[in-house]
């Protein structure tokens, strides 16, 4: 049987890339940022200049034209699909979707309808954020979400969110999770209705399971978006039915 490997981009074997903001704070294990949270290899292309701030508080101000930019580069590149490294970047995903012709993961806020698909009647999704008083309707309707879905932010809290918004370079991961349990709480007891959560950050999945254990919730974030989309991208090969064959890895496309 002949192999036949077909060309076209300059790096292989990366399916994703992932859009970054041009930031120095740290990023731990489980944060978009951290090639050691991927259980697969990315591309990573910081867009200059654009800090977390600006994405946040100015819902992305004059950055879109950069974003589509970087985004086309990554495909020159040899990705297949692109994602982000912030929750607020909803407000891209249409935009980055036409332009790069590939499917497009901007947010781990597409996960609100699946999440709530899953529950049942009378539960609703929650989501927390780095910036409650910040992420609104216009981020859901961007990607066609209910725009009533509750929502809380860390910023009452003492560490995570001023260390991202400021871009500071040293974060105190245990005050970090005490801002996350907080705004859980808060969460839970201002909708009791909430069967599930999302988280808009995507420097928040290192507290992903300290959520779920303490709020007995399934917690969905941006590590279970970019694995799925992964999957999708890079379906697994079984080898044909009937054979013993392991995955045919050598096969690109």
């Amino acid at each position: 049987m002949s192999r036949i490997a077909h060309g076209g981009k300059t790096v292989y074997g990366a399916r994703v890339g992932i859009l970054m903001l041009d930031t120095a704070f740290p990023r731990a294990p489980g944060d978009t940022g951290n090639a050691r949270t991927w259980p697969f290899p990315v591309l990573y292309k910081v867009v200059k200049g654009a800090t977390a701030k600006e994405v946040v508080l100015e819902r992305g101000g004059g950055l879109r034209q950069s974003f589509l930019d970087a985004a086309a580069d990554l495909v020159r590149e040899g990705a297949d699909g692109i994602t982000t490294t912030g929750g607020f970047l909803s407000v891209f995903q249409k935009d980055l979707a036409a332009h790069v012709g590939v499917p497009v993961a901007s947010s781990s806020l597409l996960q609100i309808p699946l999440a709530q698909s899953l529950l049942p009647a009378g539960k609703r999704v929650g989501v927390l954020t780095v910036q409650g008083e910040r992420l609104g309707a216009h981020h859901l309707r961007a990607i066609d979400v209910d725009p009533t879905t509750p929502i809380v932010g860390t910023e009452g809290g003492t560490e995570l969110t001023r260390v991202l918004l400021n871009n500071e370079t040293v974060l105190d991961y245990e005050r970090a999770e005490q801002d996350m349990l907080q705004a859980g709480e808060i969460m839970m007891r201002r909708h009791p209705d909430v069967g599930a959560l999302v988280l808009e950050c995507h420097n928040m999945a290192p507290f992903s399971r300290i959520l779920a254990e303490t709020f007995r919730v399934p917690v969905f974030d941006v590590y279970t978006l970019v694995t799925w989309f992964h999957a999708g991208l890079v379906p697994r090969d079984f080898g044909p039915p009937g054979s013993a064959a392991g995955p045919r890895d050598w096969r690109e496309r």
